[in-house]
């Protein structure tokens, strides 16, 4: 399980297991924030807790931010699936680095395209040491 925070810890994840990839997105908010994110499903693989203050963008994602320290958490869809459930993605870095140095980055094409692009062999350790 991996365990993240803010930088003042009023704001905490928590992620079952551990992600198969961190997925760096070149959309305009996901490149302004920074972040590396890994997805489940609200209440399944992902917990949240804290009080977030959410700047809603379109009609699709919440991101939520501690409005203490500033730290970009998560991202929430404002919809539910068919199952009922929601989809939610996690700030890698808000975790310790060690447990996720070696996973791969996935970048997907939030700005252009809407895809996938292709791995490029990098993982998360080639970002932060």
């Amino acid at each position: 399980m991996l365990e993240g925070s803010c930088l003042c810890g009023a704001v905490r994840w928590r992620f079952k297991g551990l992600p198969e990839s961190a997925t760096a997105c070149n959309c305009s908010a996901c490149r302004r924030y920074g972040t590396l994110w890994a997805y489940d499903h609200e209440g399944e693989g992902i917990e949240v807790s804290g009080a977030t203050k959410a700047y809603v963008r379109g009609q699709a994602l919440g991101f939520h931010f501690c409005p203490e320290c500033g730290c970009m958490a998560y991202w929430r869809g404002l919809s539910v699936d068919e199952q009922g459930r929601r989809r939610i993605a996690v700030n890698l870095r808000l975790t310790e680095p060690g447990p996720i140095a070696h996973l791969p980055i996935d970048h997907f094409d939030g700005l252009d395209t809407w895809d996938d692009l292709p791995r490029d062999g990098r993982c998360i350790r080639d970002l932060w040491f």
